[in-house]
């Protein structure tokens, strides 16, 4: 036991390292976005966002469709199903681009509507200006995602970080050098930073995909011979899998879209005090999502091996782990609030008096509610191994709006308890998910008995 927990523990955290960091850089490429935006102009800066949370709203749900990918090829990897695992990645390829070809469509669609969801007109035109060039960057993300999926879940996740953090830097030297004028270079402004993120993430599923075809780690798997036609089988699986997993993720940005709107309506003090303290939130989270991914592919593969005490081994790994990493963060908030504060803002100057203090007692509550909110990722990422996407979903849509969404209310305006309020809310909404979670990955491992057939339907179903 003591082997198969030192055996198991090293394996994920081999796994996990990478995957952290590619989530790193990709939330470095988005706060790269943002600070372009800022050297704009203040107009820029709010049409630039209105665009990227649209954007967002349709990114999150595509990309927890494509989780799929990885999540079968790590169950075909433990059969022993090549074959199988081959179809997956060609038909998890042309699920992406479809996807990302339909939401792109969408998106470009979005111009008429902005005003008339109580948008300002010129916001709205910003927005546009920014969401046209990089509504096309779903595609190749979205194929990124894909193929990373795949290389990380037969355990060769170490491509994903390079091009990821090559991206990254790509990125933030193109978008400064449009806005400097470099090289003769004109300022484009906004549709200058969608164009280069376009550009920058076709470019990493292009290099992902040219690295896999040309490494001899990937030539069993028999890529080279082309995408051939979509199957229906395959997709049909990819999608009983994904659209529960691409619902959990919407209904989790819902809650906590669903809060800052409150804080909206609470004043502009304690909005500000909330992003500042939800930005804090939102980078220690790249650590258990990285990790839930890991969790998602260990546990897939000894689940598609019919070895499910070591599933059930690595998701009980996973989850201390995770809750372990959030207790660190946890401190700091505790320990250390008005220094986090100030990477910020200058909590200095009188005139952040306010927002430094409101922020403060949000970081507070921030140690429960990011503890809960990274368990509940690893558990989900647990599960979602197990090819399950219906529980994760109901559980998700349990905790997150039929307690999270109406105990926000309830505790902002409802009892008077304000912005802090909200975040006990939050809170609550993500332990009972949590904890939800947890026991749906306990029963789930404990209701399957038999191990999955080799490379047949039944792994699937």
């Amino acid at each position: 036991m003591k082997n198969s927990l030192g055996h198991e523990l090293g394996a994920l955290l081999r796994l996990a390292g990478p995957l952290i960091s590619a989530q790193l850089a990709h939330a470095l490429m988005i706060f790269t976005d943002t600070l372009m935006m800022a050297m704009l102009g203040p107009q820029q800066l709010a049409g630039g966002a209105l665009g990227a949370t649209c954007y967002f709203i349709f990114s999150i749900f595509c990309t927890g469709v494509i989780a799929a990918v990885g999540s079968l090829i790590a169950i075909r990897h433990g059969a022993g199903d090549r074959a199988g695992i081959t179809r997956l990645i060609r038909n998890g390829l042309w699920l992406a681009m479809l996807l990302g070809i339909v939401s792109a469509l969408c998106l470009n669609g979005l111009g008429p509507l902005l005003p008339h969801l109580g948008q300002d007109p010129g916001a709205a035109s910003q927005a546009m200006d920014f969401l046209r060039p990089l509504s096309l960057a779903l595609p190749g993300y979205l194929c990124f995602m894909a193929l990373r999926g795949f290389t990380s879940a037969i355990g060769h996740p170490g491509p994903v970080m390079a091009i990821s953090i090559a991206g990254t830097a790509a990125n933030f030297v193109i978008n400064y050098a449009l806005i400097k004028g470099w090289f003769g270079l004109p300022n484009l402004g906004l549709s200058g930073i969608g164009m280069t993120t376009a550009l920058v993430s076709s470019a990493m599923a292009l290099a992902l995909a040219l690295y896999i075809l040309l490494s001899p780690t990937y030539h069993r798997y028999k890529l080279r011979s082309g995408m051939g036609r979509p199957q229906r089988a395959e997709i049909r699986a990819l999608l009983r899998l994904g659209l529960p997993i691409g619902g959990t993720y919407a209904a989790e940005q819902g809650l906590f879209t669903f809060a800052t709107l409150c804080m909206g309506a609470l004043g502009s003090v304690q909005l500000a005090a909330h992003q500042i303290a939800m930005q804090t939130v939102a980078l220690a989270f790249i650590v258990p999502q990285g990790l839930s991914y890991a969790v998602t592919f260990r546990v897939g593969l000894h689940y598609g091996a019919g070895h499910l005490h070591l599933s059930r081994l690595s998701g009980h790994l996973g989850m201390a782990l995770g809750a372990a990493l959030m207790l660190l963060f946890a401190l700091l908030f505790w320990l250390l609030p008005e220094w986090i504060i100030g990477l910020f803002l200058d909590r200095h100057d009188p005139a952040f008096a306010d927002i430094v203090t409101l922020a403060v007692s949000l970081l507070a509550i921030a140690a429960w509610f990011e503890l809960f909110d990274g368990l509940q990722s690893i558990a989900m990422g647990a599960i979602r191994g197990l090819n399950d996407g219906r529980t994760t979903l109901l559980i998700g849509l349990t905790g997150y709006w039929c307690v999270g969404a109406p105990l926000v209310w309830l505790f902002a305006f409802a009892l008077g308890w304000g912005a802090q309020g909200v975040w006990w809310g939050l809170a609550a909404g993500l332990a009972v998910t949590a904890s939800g979670l947890v026991l749906g990955f306990q029963w789930k491992t404990a209701r399957l008995q038999r191990p999955p057939a080799v490379g047949g339907e039944t792994c699937l179903s």
